[in-house]
C-alpha cells in the first residue's frame, strides 16, 4: 500500500496550517510551522497570488493529508459520498471520520494518526473482539474497539492515553478508562469534524 514517508512538517508548512500529523508534538514550540510559517522550497517567498483553482486544490490536499490517504483512495471515498443521500461534502467527511485509525486516534489510544494507522495495520486492535488490521475499516454504531491483550499493546495504549489526557473525546465515541475500550455510540456528524475544512471547495474540484 502506498503511503507518504517524507518529512510531515513540510505538509503543514505547505498548507499554511497545522494538520496535527505528529500528535501532541504539534502543540509545543518545536512545531516547524511556529518557527517557519511559510511554504517549503527555495522560492517560497516569491510565489504569486493564489488562483481560484489553487484554492480548491489546496483544500482537497489538506483533507487528503489530514486523513493520510492518497488520490486513488480519496476518489473512491468521493464517489461513495456522491451516491449517498444528503450533502456530498458532509458525507465525505463522515466517511473519513469513520475510519478505524481515526476512531483509534479520536479515542486517545495513539500518539498521532500515523501511529494509529501503524497500530491497526499490525493488528494491535480488536473490533467487537475480532482482530482488524485494515486502517480504512469503517466503524459502525455499536462497535467496541479494544487493544489486543498483549502486554506491549496495553502499555502503548496506556502511555498514549496519559499523553492525551487533555484531549476531548468526540460525542460519537464513549471511552471507558477502566476497560480500556471505546464504543461507537452513533455515526459522526459534520460538526464532529475538528478540522477547518471547506468541503464545498473539495466537492467543486472533484466534480469537474
Amino acid at each position: 500500500m502506498a503511503r507518504y514517508t517524507a518529512n510531515k512538517c513540510k505538509l503543514c508548512r505547505r498548507e499554511g496550517m497545522k494538520l496535527f500529523l505528529k500528535g501532541q508534538r504539534c502543540f509545543i514550540d518545536k512545531c516547524s510551522l511556529s518557527r517557519r510559517d511559510y511554504p517549503p522550497g527555495v522560492h517560497a517567498h516569491r510565489r504569486s497570488k493564489m488562483t481560484d483553482y489553487g484554492l480548491h486544490l489546496r483544500e482537497k490536499q489538506k483533507l487528503k493529508r489530514i486523513y493520510g490517504i492518497l488520490e486513488r483512495q480519496f476518489r473512491l471515498y468521493f464517489k461513495e459520498a456522491e451516491r449517498q443521500k444528503g450533502n456530498t461534502g458532509a458525507n465525505l467527511l463522515v466517511l473519513l471520520e469513520r475510519r478505524l485509525d481515526n476512531a483509534v486516534l479520536a479515542s486517545g489510544f495513539s500518539y498521532s494518526r500515523n501511529h494509529a494507522r501503524q497500530l491497526v495495520n499490525h493488528g494491535h486492535f480488536l473490533v467487537n473482539g475480532r482482530r482488524v488490521d485494515i486502517a480504512s475499516f469503517r466503524v459502525r454504531p455499536g462497535d467496541v474497539i479494544t487493544p489486543a491483550s498483549k502486554e506491549k499493546t496495553v502499555k502503548m495504549v496506556k502511555d498514549a492515553k496519559e499523553l492525551n489526557k487533555s484531549q476531548t473525546v468526540p460525542d460519537w465515541l464513549e471511552v471507558s478508562e477502566a476497560e480500556m475500550s471505546s464504543k461507537v455510540l452513533a455515526l459522526p456528524k459534520r460538526e464532529h469534524v475538528p478540522h477547518p475544512i471547506q468541503e464545498q471547495l473539495v466537492v467543486e474540484i472533484c466534480s469537474k
